[in-house]
């Protein structure tokens, strides 16, 4: 089997930031790494679902609403994928910058967190989800167009 593009990114040498994973035609998959991989430390899932929650909610109520196609936890616990239809990257970047800013200051009723609306309700973590969003905050916070390409970290 052909091994797919994010297999090929050396994983030594990412920190957290923001990506661009890979281009489908009109889809961006963006990698949104919220800690260091094989750093030691991963994101739990209960801080990832509630993450989760609320980056799904806030993304397609945004004004980028109608270009969000996805938006999920990486298995390996480090961030997320968020993938995008007919954005900018730099509305790609925006985006992310006030969803995340949206979750370090929620203090409300986690949405969809009910066992009607989800399959795991009774597993979240506001406060940690609230903190867990702080590094990558900070990290993209000047961030620009060309940041978004590995290669430019890999230096």
């Amino acid at each position: 089997m052909e091994k797919i593009a994010s297999f090929q990114v050396n994983h030594k040498k990412i920190n957290v930031g923001m990506y661009i994973s890979r281009i489908d035609g009109d889809i961006v998959t963006y990698d949104i790494r919220m800690v260091k991989p094989n750093g030691g430390e991963y994101l739990a899932a209960p801080s990832m679902h509630t993450i989760e929650h609320l980056f799904a909610t806030y993304a397609r109520n945004s004004e980028f609403g109608k270009g969000i196609v996805y938006v999920g936890p990486m298995g390996c616990r480090t961030g997320f994928y968020l993938l995008t239809r007919g954005m900018s990257h730099e509305a790609a970047i925006k985006l992310v910058r006030e969803a995340y800013t949206f979750i370090s200051e929620f203090d409300d009723r986690i949405p969809g967190c009910s066992e009607e609306e989800c399959g795991n309700y009774k597993e979240h973590n506001l406060v940690q989800a609230r903190k867990d969003v702080l590094p990558l905050l900070k990290a993209i916070e000047n961030y620009s167009v060309e940041m978004l390409d590995y290669a430019w970290h890999m230096k």
